[in-house]
């Protein structure tokens, strides 16, 4: 494998991000990690790595750049990254307060400068997938819809205000979405209700030009795909993993 931090201009400054793909084989199909609340770290990083030994381009951007190489990792006796309500008020307002500074507009605005960086990357043209935790899970949502030509196999994980008053909600513009769709949800998730996953189901069938497939999982809670977490739920991410990798077979090649 060959894996390195890279910076990538945008309009806004340089943007860290790391990136993996095989040492052979190549151009391969371009996957982009989309990060939650907590910005890049190891953990995200991991997740890369196992999609990447399946033969793709994986990059894990820092939409928090323009606050510096902002990190965070909080981990609990057990050596397990902590939940966000477990962790001190003051760190939590801190996190908080990079997602002020960094609106969904212009996370789109990063997307679309990490695709034409990856035109000098050993990616294949074509069809590009994604996948997204909380945060990221909306924002993976929001590229496709952003970016229909590209992005083509998308998913999103524990993804948050999917569904809102907000006039950029990505549920609003799901006419716009090509390809296929996975997303990945927790029976106990606060974030995910119930009429948020039957809305997001109802809105993807009415769209003709989308494959839409998802998982309520029985008893996990929000953030229990992300795998050093405390909530961390190994059979529903197995489940996941099995629906996205399929997924990127049949959109990525």
């Amino acid at each position: 494998m060959i894996e390195r931090l890279a910076e990538i201009p945008t309009a806004d400054g340089r943007m860290d991000a790391f990136m993996v793909h095989p040492e052979e084989g190549g151009p391969f199909p371009a996957v982009i990690i989309l990060m939650d609340i907590w910005g890049l770290r190891e953990e995200l990083f991991d997740v890369a790595r196992k999609i990447a030994v399946a033969g793709y381009h994986c990059t894990v951007p820092n939409f928090w750049y323009r606050r510096g190489k902002v990190r965070y990792e909080l981990r609990d006796e057990q050596g397990r990254m902590r939940s966000l309500n477990t962790i001190p008020k003051a760190i939590q307002d801190e996190m908080h307060a990079n997602m002020v500074h960094v609106t969904d507009k212009m996370a789109m605005a990063d997307i679309g400068a990490i695709l034409k960086f990856l035109d000098g990357e050993p990616v294949r043209k074509g069809p590009k997938g994604s996948i997204g935790y909380c945060l990221g899970g909306r924002l993976s949502l929001s590229a496709a819809i952003e970016y229909p030509d590209h992005f083509r196999a998308s998913a999103s994980m524990h993804g948050t205000a999917m569904v809102s008053d907000a006039p950029d909600s990505p549920h609003r513009s799901i006419g716009k979405l090509r390809g296929e769709v996975y997303c990945g949800f927790g029976e106990r998730d606060r974030f995910t209700p119930p009429p948020v996953v039957e809305t997001l189901a109802r809105l993807m069938k009415d769209n003709p030009n989308i494959r839409y497939r998802a998982n309520v999982h029985s008893g996990a809670d929000h953030g229990y795909a992300l795998p050093d977490r405390d909530v961390f739920d190994k059979p529903a991410a197995n489940r996941d993993w099995e629906n996205i990798f399929a997924m990127f077979r049949r959109q990525l090649g």
